[in-house]
């Protein structure tokens, strides 16, 4: 059953001039694999954390970097959460998250299924 969804869309050169502006926003809202990454994938994964958070229904407990964007070895995106936010999750009922991302023309976008029992 799907519990709820999440879309967020990001400007990425308008990120990028956050960034600059306030270099610190990469720790608050990274973890340190993801702060290696191109700008481009980075805002598609501040959209995913946005999306996820929007499919939550909030951010109580969410935490930006209990929240990491992995890859599989097919390259498909997946979640990797931990700590406050994996717990919220589970309380959700929450059992499985979908994830797919997209950069193009400086854009950034990301779309969250949530499936589980309510």
């Amino acid at each position: 059953m799907i519990i709820g969804t999440g879309i967020d869309l990001v400007d990425v050169p308008r990120f990028e001039r956050q960034i600059t502006r306030t270099p610190k926003l990469l720790q608050r809202l990274f973890t340190p694999a993801e702060q290696t990454l191109r700008l481009s994938s980075l805002a598609a994964r501040y959209a995913a954390k946005e999306a996820l958070i929007k499919t939550l229904g909030g951010s109580d407990g969410v935490h930006w970097v209990d929240i990491e964007i992995g890859s599989a070895a097919s390259g498909a995106p997946h979640f990797v959460l931990s700590g406050t936010t994996a717990d919220v999750v589970a309380q959700r009922g929450i059992t499985k998250l979908h994830l797919t991302l997209t950069h193009d023309a400086g854009l950034a976008a990301a779309f969250v299924v949530a499936e589980g029992e309510p």
